[in-house]
């Protein structure tokens, strides 16, 4: 059981959790998106920004399980999701998919038409890593092949579509994998 609620004022009793779940949570297959502590807990407090969004879901005990949030962007008509990240041990129990939707509808709220994420592949976790992207990008998004459990899947089966790859986004073979869907 959990609840979705907005990070509350008292904001600093979440920094650690928050830096935390980044950290563990992206260790394993993005190591670089946060590789420091001090990373981790500036991420945390850039997300403070008025043109954010930060969603946590808790347990009863009060306990971070997971956490999404949302950035502005093209005057509030899209919406950026940055970042998402569930707990290791909560992870296939629906907390990830209740914090997109919850996102979803906070953004729509907003009056945003569009929600997009940058799904990186630098740890050959699908097809599309380690080649050349630069030709017949398109007939290679279409064949793409989930090879390790990258997420791109996860984001599919929350209504998300592939719009695009940014080729070598990490380094030479490592794209970046853009999706996005329609929330208006």
């Amino acid at each position: 059981m959990f609840n979705i609620i907005d990070l509350p004022d008292c904001r600093d009793t979440f920094l650690e959790p928050l830096r935390e779940l980044l950290l563990k949570g992206f260790r394993e297959n993005w190591p670089e998106a946060w590789p420091t502590i001090e990373a981790a807990r500036q991420e945390v407090l850039d997300s403070w920004a008025e043109d954010r969004i930060n969603r946590i879901a808790i347990n009863e005990a009060g306990e971070v399980l997971g956490w999404v949030g949302g950035i502005s962007q093209y005057n509030g008509h899209v919406w950026e999701v940055h970042p998402l990240v569930v707990a290791a041990d909560y992870r296939r129990q629906g907390i990830g998919r209740a914090l997109v939707k919850d996102l979803e509808e906070q953004v729509r709220q907003r009056g945003a038409l569009t929600l997009w994420l940058g799904s990186d592949d630098e740890m050959n976790m699908t097809s599309l890593s380690g080649v050349n992207l630069y030709s017949n990008l398109w007939e290679k998004i279409r064949d793409i092949q989930n090879l390790r459990g990258h997420p791109y899947e996860f984001y599919q089966k929350c209504g998300f579509e592939i719009v695009g790859v940014m080729p070598d986004a990490n380094g030479i073979g490592k794209p970046d994998i853009y999706m996005a869907k329609s929330v208006g």
